[in-house]
């Protein structure tokens, strides 16, 4: 399990993060959320041990990260770094030795990982001879070739087309299943939904909200409920939105606008005969935009 506790970091009179505390559970996807500027790149940095805070703890296992745990995290940067005159065989084995693996395991691994995306034909290829979703392929293994603990992923699929994308999050799965414990920061809202258990929103260097995300979205109201009507027996009020009409039955999008569901739907019986009435939740991308709004945009 990875902690955050009362971690602070300035730069000059810039606050970058505020007393920030995170519990991060072992073998699940944790998504990091907030605008650019809110703070997440300063928590990655710091967890990668690439910059210090100012106070606070970074607790892995129980124990103060430490320069040797830090083998234990796998980091996929936004801005990625690779070599671009060297090998891929040569680079991957390079990124396996630094990460504390033997010749062999390198090797092992190394011949493991090209064979499962089918791309053993790269090995003797320039980076630079690569397109650039051929690139992030090698980033992503040189990221988890020696099967980190933890492993912390900075907009993954940017650069990615929608198959290799959808090959990503399987392979994302895949290491969750496997116990891997995974930091998941990015602005794809649909992959928050999809793939993470948990996160938590950071703005102005503060956390404004965390949870599963089941949690969250019980702590938001509907928006609005979808309903079906028939036998119609009077006109409908301006704001429902009629979404289909056929045959004596009309399809709505009504907004809660301050009542309960409850009182809502004895309304709507006044109308007709409801024929279903399901309450539409706000999406996570909804929330994230409420909560940033909420707190103060930057």
């Amino acid at each position: 399990m990875l902690e955050i506790r009362q971690l602070n970091k300035t730069y000059g009179s810039h606050r970058a993060l505020t007393d920030l505390n995170l519990v991060v559970p072992e073998a699940g996807i944790f998504g990091l959320l907030g605008p650019n500027g809110a703070g997440k790149t300063t928590l990655i940095r710091i967890i990668n041990q690439i910059i210090e805070q100012d106070s606070g703890e970074v607790i892995l296992d129980g124990q103060q990260l430490s320069g040797e745990a830090i083998r234990k995290i796998g980091y996929l940067p936004e801005e990625r770094g690779l070599y671009k005159k060297m090998g891929v065989w040569d680079q991957l084995i390079y990124f396996s030795r630094i990460k504390g693996l033997s010749a062999s395991e390198a090797k092992q691994r190394v011949t493991y990982w090209l064979e499962k995306f089918e791309i053993s034909s790269w090995k003797n290829k320039k980076i630079e001879d690569l397109s650039k979703g051929m690139a992030q392929k090698i980033q992503f293994i040189a990221t988890v070739i020696h099967s980190p603990r933890v492993l912390i992923l900075d907009e993954p699929f940017s650069g990615f087309d929608p198959v290799n994308a959808a090959m990503l999050k399987n392979e994302i799965l895949e290491l969750k299943k496997g116990g891997t414990t995974i930091l998941l920061s990015t602005h794809r809202m649909e992959s928050v939904e999809l793939l993470c258990d948990q996160v938590a929103m950071i703005h102005k260097s503060k956390k404004i909200l965390d949870g599963s995300i089941r949690e969250i979205k019980s702590r938001f109201r509907p928006l609005e409920i979808h309903a079906s009507l028939s036998q119609l027996n009077q006109e409908l009020p301006a704001a429902w939105k009629i979404e289909a009409s056929e045959e004596g039955k009309v399809e709505l999008l009504i907004p809660l606008e301050g009542q309960s569901p409850n009182q809502l739907l004895r309304e709507l019986m006044n109308f007709g005969e409801v024929i279903s009435f399901q309450e539409r939740f706000p999406s996570m991308e909804e929330i994230f935009i409420q909560q940033v709004n909420a707190s103060g945009h930057a």
